[in-house]
Protein backbone atom coordinates (compact mmCIF):
# COMPACT_ATOMS: atom_id res chain seq x y z
CA UNK A 1 0.00 0.00 0.00
CA UNK A 2 2.86 2.39 0.97
CA UNK A 3 4.92 1.87 -2.51
CA UNK A 4 1.73 2.16 -4.22
CA UNK A 5 0.56 5.46 -2.16
CA UNK A 6 4.52 6.65 -3.45
CA UNK A 7 3.41 5.83 -7.03
CA UNK A 8 0.55 8.20 -6.98
CA UNK A 9 1.42 11.65 -9.09
CA UNK A 10 2.38 14.93 -6.71
CA UNK A 11 -0.37 17.55 -6.89
CA UNK A 12 2.52 19.55 -9.25
CA UNK A 13 2.63 16.63 -11.55
CA UNK A 14 -0.91 16.80 -11.80
CA UNK A 15 -1.17 20.23 -13.23
CA UNK A 16 -0.75 19.31 -16.86
CA UNK A 17 -2.57 16.59 -16.97
CA UNK A 18 -5.49 18.56 -15.86
CA UNK A 19 -5.13 20.80 -18.47
CA UNK A 20 -5.11 18.54 -20.83
CA UNK A 21 -7.66 16.56 -19.83
CA UNK A 22 -9.87 19.39 -19.67
CA UNK A 23 -8.82 20.64 -23.05
CA UNK A 24 -9.57 17.34 -24.54
CA UNK A 25 -13.16 17.48 -23.16
CA UNK A 26 -13.95 20.70 -24.58
CA UNK A 27 -13.37 23.06 -21.95
CA UNK A 28 -15.34 21.52 -18.83
CA UNK A 29 -16.02 19.05 -16.81
CA UNK A 30 -17.16 17.25 -13.48
CA UNK A 31 -14.60 16.18 -11.00
CA UNK A 32 -15.15 12.06 -11.61
CA UNK A 33 -14.52 12.87 -15.82
CA UNK A 34 -11.86 14.66 -14.92
CA UNK A 35 -9.99 11.78 -12.66
CA UNK A 36 -11.20 9.07 -14.84
CA UNK A 37 -9.42 11.07 -17.55
CA UNK A 38 -6.40 11.75 -15.60
CA UNK A 39 -5.85 8.04 -15.00
CA UNK A 40 -6.13 7.04 -19.10
CA UNK A 41 -3.39 10.03 -19.95
CA UNK A 42 -1.35 9.13 -17.41
CA UNK A 43 -1.93 5.10 -18.07
CA UNK A 44 -1.83 4.84 -14.26
CA UNK A 45 -2.96 1.30 -12.51
CA UNK A 46 -5.86 0.30 -10.63
CA UNK A 47 -4.11 -0.10 -7.45
CA UNK A 48 -2.49 3.26 -7.60
CA UNK A 49 -5.56 5.20 -8.80
CA UNK A 50 -7.60 3.76 -5.91
CA UNK A 51 -5.50 4.41 -3.61
CA UNK A 52 -7.55 5.75 -0.28
CA UNK A 53 -6.95 9.26 1.08
CA UNK A 54 -7.18 8.57 4.89
CA UNK A 55 -10.45 7.40 6.25
CA UNK A 56 -12.48 8.72 3.74
CA UNK A 57 -14.18 8.04 0.07
CA UNK A 58 -11.88 10.54 -1.65
CA UNK A 59 -8.33 8.66 -3.21
CA UNK A 60 -5.12 10.06 -2.47
CA UNK A 61 -5.21 10.56 -6.59
CA UNK A 62 -8.33 12.78 -6.49
CA UNK A 63 -7.04 14.88 -3.18
CA UNK A 64 -3.67 15.27 -5.06
CA UNK A 65 -5.71 16.72 -7.94
CA UNK A 66 -7.78 18.86 -6.04
CA UNK A 67 -4.87 20.98 -4.90
CA UNK A 68 -4.00 21.32 -8.56
CA UNK A 69 -6.62 22.42 -10.06
CA UNK A 70 -6.96 25.06 -6.78
CA UNK A 71 -3.20 26.07 -7.74
CA UNK A 72 -4.44 26.60 -11.60
CA UNK A 73 -7.40 28.32 -10.40
CA UNK A 74 -5.45 30.91 -8.08
CA UNK A 75 -3.14 31.33 -11.31
CA UNK A 76 -6.00 31.97 -13.33
CA UNK A 77 -6.06 29.43 -16.05
CA UNK A 78 -9.19 27.51 -14.32
CA UNK A 79 -12.58 28.64 -12.56
CA UNK A 80 -15.34 26.13 -10.76
CA UNK A 81 -19.17 26.15 -10.66
CA UNK A 82 -20.73 25.53 -7.23
CA UNK A 83 -22.25 22.25 -9.13
CA UNK A 84 -18.89 20.98 -9.22
CA UNK A 85 -17.56 21.67 -12.44
CA UNK A 86 -14.73 22.82 -13.55
CA UNK A 87 -13.57 24.96 -16.83
CA UNK A 88 -11.00 26.33 -18.49
CA UNK A 89 -10.92 30.36 -18.15
CA UNK A 90 -10.77 32.49 -20.98
CA UNK A 91 -6.34 32.73 -20.18
CA UNK A 92 -6.26 28.62 -19.61
CA UNK A 93 -8.05 28.27 -23.10
CA UNK A 94 -5.01 29.99 -24.67
CA UNK A 95 -2.68 27.47 -22.18
CA UNK A 96 -2.03 23.88 -22.59
CA UNK A 97 1.10 23.66 -20.84
CA UNK A 98 2.54 25.35 -17.95
CA UNK A 99 5.49 25.33 -15.72
CA UNK A 100 4.64 23.75 -12.28
CA UNK A 101 7.60 25.25 -10.73
CA UNK A 102 6.48 28.78 -12.05
CA UNK A 103 2.79 28.29 -10.78
CA UNK A 104 3.32 26.84 -7.28
CA UNK A 105 5.80 29.96 -6.60
CA UNK A 106 3.72 32.31 -8.22
CA UNK A 107 0.53 30.58 -5.71
CA UNK A 108 2.81 30.75 -2.66
CA UNK A 109 3.97 34.15 -3.13
CA UNK A 110 0.33 35.05 -3.35
CA UNK A 111 -0.51 33.31 -0.51
CA UNK A 112 2.12 34.98 1.58
CA UNK A 113 0.95 38.30 1.25
CA UNK A 114 -2.40 37.29 2.65
CA UNK A 115 -0.58 35.44 5.36
CA UNK A 116 1.37 38.86 5.68
CA UNK A 117 -1.94 41.30 5.34
CA UNK A 118 -3.31 38.85 8.25
CA UNK A 119 -0.30 38.97 10.17
CA UNK A 120 0.34 35.80 10.69
CA UNK A 121 3.23 33.55 10.03
CA UNK A 122 3.80 31.46 7.89
CA UNK A 123 5.24 27.96 8.20
CA UNK A 124 8.65 27.36 7.58
CA UNK A 125 8.05 24.35 5.10
CA UNK A 126 4.92 25.54 3.37
CA UNK A 127 2.36 23.09 2.29
CA UNK A 128 -1.47 23.54 1.27
CA UNK A 129 -3.24 23.17 4.26
CA UNK A 130 -6.90 20.82 4.39
CA UNK A 131 -9.74 23.28 2.34
CA UNK A 132 -12.11 24.63 4.74
CA UNK A 133 -15.20 23.52 1.82
CA UNK A 134 -14.04 19.96 3.03
CA UNK A 135 -14.03 20.20 6.43
CA UNK A 136 -17.72 19.73 7.42
CA UNK A 137 -17.66 16.48 4.91
CA UNK A 138 -14.58 14.89 7.28
CA UNK A 139 -16.70 16.18 10.82
CA UNK A 140 -19.91 14.44 8.95
CA UNK A 141 -18.36 11.19 7.81
CA UNK A 142 -17.08 10.68 11.56
CA UNK A 143 -20.38 11.04 12.89
CA UNK A 144 -22.18 8.56 10.31
CA UNK A 145 -18.99 6.38 10.74
CA UNK A 146 -20.05 6.49 14.37
CA UNK A 147 -23.83 5.00 14.03
CA UNK A 148 -25.34 1.97 14.62
CA UNK A 149 -25.51 0.23 11.36
CA UNK A 150 -29.09 0.13 11.95
CA UNK A 151 -29.32 3.57 12.60
CA UNK A 152 -27.69 4.50 9.15
CA UNK A 153 -29.86 2.01 7.70
CA UNK A 154 -32.69 4.22 8.87
CA UNK A 155 -31.10 7.44 7.69
CA UNK A 156 -30.56 5.92 4.34
CA UNK A 157 -34.71 5.45 4.47
CA UNK A 158 -34.88 8.98 5.50
CA UNK A 159 -32.88 10.60 2.88
CA UNK A 160 -34.89 8.15 0.13
CA UNK A 161 -37.95 9.42 1.34
CA UNK A 162 -36.77 13.18 1.65
CA UNK A 163 -35.40 12.81 -1.91
CA UNK A 164 -39.18 11.95 -3.03
CA UNK A 165 -39.68 7.63 -2.98
CA UNK A 166 -42.51 6.88 -1.39
CA UNK A 167 -43.20 3.55 0.30
CA UNK A 168 -39.54 3.29 1.95
CA UNK A 169 -38.78 0.19 4.17
CA UNK A 170 -35.70 -1.28 5.52
CA UNK A 171 -35.78 -4.97 5.63
CA UNK A 172 -32.48 -5.24 6.96
CA UNK A 173 -32.68 -9.34 6.40
CA UNK A 174 -29.19 -11.31 6.67
CA UNK A 175 -28.14 -13.63 3.96
CA UNK A 176 -30.20 -11.58 1.53
CA UNK A 177 -27.47 -10.76 -0.61
CA UNK A 178 -26.39 -7.18 1.14
CA UNK A 179 -30.22 -5.90 0.64
CA UNK A 180 -31.07 -3.55 3.25
CA UNK A 181 -34.35 -2.25 1.65
CA UNK A 182 -36.45 -1.23 -1.24
CA UNK A 183 -38.82 2.02 -2.21
CA UNK A 184 -40.87 2.94 -5.10
CA UNK A 185 -39.57 6.54 -7.29
CA UNK A 186 -42.30 7.78 -9.35
CA UNK A 187 -41.52 10.17 -12.26
CA UNK A 188 -43.40 12.70 -13.21
CA UNK A 189 -46.34 11.66 -11.07
CA UNK A 190 -47.06 8.64 -13.95
CA UNK A 191 -44.23 6.49 -14.20
CA UNK A 192 -42.92 4.55 -10.93
CA UNK A 193 -39.95 1.84 -10.23
CA UNK A 194 -38.92 -0.71 -7.93
CA UNK A 195 -35.85 0.44 -6.10
CA UNK A 196 -33.77 -1.55 -3.44
CA UNK A 197 -30.72 -0.35 -1.79
CA UNK A 198 -28.15 -1.23 0.41
CA UNK A 199 -26.26 1.21 2.83
CA UNK A 200 -22.87 0.44 4.14
CA UNK A 201 -20.86 2.49 6.60
CA UNK A 202 -17.50 1.51 5.26
CA UNK A 203 -14.07 3.19 5.32
CA UNK A 204 -12.05 2.99 2.49
CA UNK A 205 -13.47 2.67 -1.71
CA UNK A 206 -15.88 -0.86 -2.13
CA UNK A 207 -14.81 -3.17 -5.21
CA UNK A 208 -16.44 -4.92 -7.89
CA UNK A 209 -17.80 -7.79 -6.28
CA UNK A 210 -20.49 -6.15 -3.84
CA UNK A 211 -21.47 -4.56 -7.04
CA UNK A 212 -21.78 -7.85 -8.66
CA UNK A 213 -23.72 -9.78 -5.51
CA UNK A 214 -26.18 -6.69 -5.20
CA UNK A 215 -26.83 -6.91 -8.72
CA UNK A 216 -27.57 -10.70 -8.43
CA UNK A 217 -29.84 -10.40 -5.30
CA UNK A 218 -31.64 -7.34 -7.21
CA UNK A 219 -32.36 -8.64 -10.53
CA UNK A 220 -36.01 -10.39 -11.03
CA UNK A 221 -36.90 -8.02 -7.97
CA UNK A 222 -36.49 -4.37 -8.64
CA UNK A 223 -36.16 -2.15 -11.80
CA UNK A 224 -32.81 -0.30 -10.38
CA UNK A 225 -30.53 -0.33 -7.56
CA UNK A 226 -28.71 2.39 -5.55
CA UNK A 227 -25.77 1.74 -3.12
CA UNK A 228 -25.26 4.36 -0.57
CA UNK A 229 -21.74 4.32 1.45
CA UNK A 230 -19.75 6.52 3.57
CA UNK A 231 -16.84 5.32 1.63
CA UNK A 232 -16.36 5.65 -1.97
CA UNK A 233 -15.71 2.86 -5.02
CA UNK A 234 -12.84 2.02 -6.83
CA UNK A 235 -13.06 2.49 -10.70
CA UNK A 236 -13.54 -1.40 -11.41
CA UNK A 237 -16.64 -1.16 -9.11
CA UNK A 238 -17.92 1.79 -11.03
CA UNK A 239 -17.24 0.19 -14.39
CA UNK A 240 -18.86 -2.47 -13.72
CA UNK A 241 -22.07 -0.54 -11.84
CA UNK A 242 -22.54 0.77 -15.65
CA UNK A 243 -21.58 -2.73 -17.59
CA UNK A 244 -23.14 -3.25 -21.07
CA UNK A 245 -25.48 -6.08 -20.45
CA UNK A 246 -26.33 -5.57 -17.11
CA UNK A 247 -28.83 -3.69 -15.52
CA UNK A 248 -27.41 -0.69 -13.93
CA UNK A 249 -26.78 0.53 -10.48
CA UNK A 250 -26.39 4.03 -8.83
CA UNK A 251 -23.53 4.44 -6.76
CA UNK A 252 -23.78 7.37 -4.10
CA UNK A 253 -20.12 7.69 -2.88
CA UNK A 254 -19.49 9.43 1.14
CA UNK A 255 -18.88 12.76 -0.89
CA UNK A 256 -22.55 12.40 -3.00
CA UNK A 257 -24.16 11.43 0.51
CA UNK A 258 -22.64 14.25 2.08
CA UNK A 259 -23.69 16.95 -0.14
CA UNK A 260 -27.24 15.36 -0.38
CA UNK A 261 -27.92 15.64 3.23
CA UNK A 262 -26.67 19.14 3.07
CA UNK A 263 -28.91 19.81 -0.01
CA UNK A 264 -32.04 18.16 2.46
CA UNK A 265 -30.69 20.08 5.19
CA UNK A 266 -30.62 16.06 6.82
CA UNK A 267 -28.24 17.26 10.22
CA UNK A 268 -26.57 19.90 8.00
CA UNK A 269 -26.84 23.68 9.02
CA UNK A 270 -26.04 26.11 6.23
CA UNK A 271 -25.48 30.26 7.53
CA UNK A 272 -25.96 32.11 4.93
CA UNK A 273 -23.86 35.52 5.29
CA UNK A 274 -26.65 38.76 5.19
CA UNK A 275 -24.94 41.48 2.50
CA UNK A 276 -26.64 44.69 3.07
CA UNK A 277 -26.44 47.39 1.04
CA UNK A 278 -27.54 51.22 0.50
CA UNK A 279 -29.25 52.20 -2.91
CA UNK A 280 -28.68 55.73 -3.02
CA UNK A 281 -30.56 56.46 -6.11
CA UNK A 282 -33.63 54.50 -5.02
CA UNK A 283 -33.93 57.39 -2.01
CA UNK A 284 -32.95 60.12 -4.22
CA UNK A 285 -35.43 59.16 -6.81
CA UNK A 286 -38.61 57.89 -4.26
CA UNK A 287 -37.88 60.76 -1.45
CA UNK A 288 -37.72 63.46 -4.70
CA UNK A 289 -40.93 62.37 -6.09
CA UNK A 290 -42.60 62.82 -2.67
CA UNK A 291 -41.30 66.14 -2.28
CA UNK A 292 -42.53 67.17 -5.34
CA UNK A 293 -46.06 65.88 -4.95
CA UNK A 294 -46.21 67.41 -1.90
CA UNK A 295 -44.87 70.88 -3.32
CA UNK A 296 -47.80 70.19 -5.78
CA UNK A 297 -50.61 69.79 -2.82
CA UNK A 298 -49.54 73.13 -1.08
CA UNK A 299 -49.58 75.25 -4.27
Amino acid sequence: MVESRNRVPTFSKLMNPTLRVLHKLGGSASIPELIDEIVLDLQLPEEVADVAHGEGSQTELAYRAAWARTYLKTFGLLENSERGVWALSAEGQKVKKVNAREVVRMVQKKQRKVLNTLEVTEPDNFSPEEDPELDWKGKLLQVLLALEPSAFERLCQRLLREAGFIEVEVTGRSGDGGIDGHGTIRIGGLISFNVLFQSKRYRGNIGPDVVRDFRGAMIGRADKGIIITTGGFTREARREATRDGAPPLDLMDGDLLAEKLKELRMGISVRMVETVEVNQSWFERYCQKLWKGKRGNVS
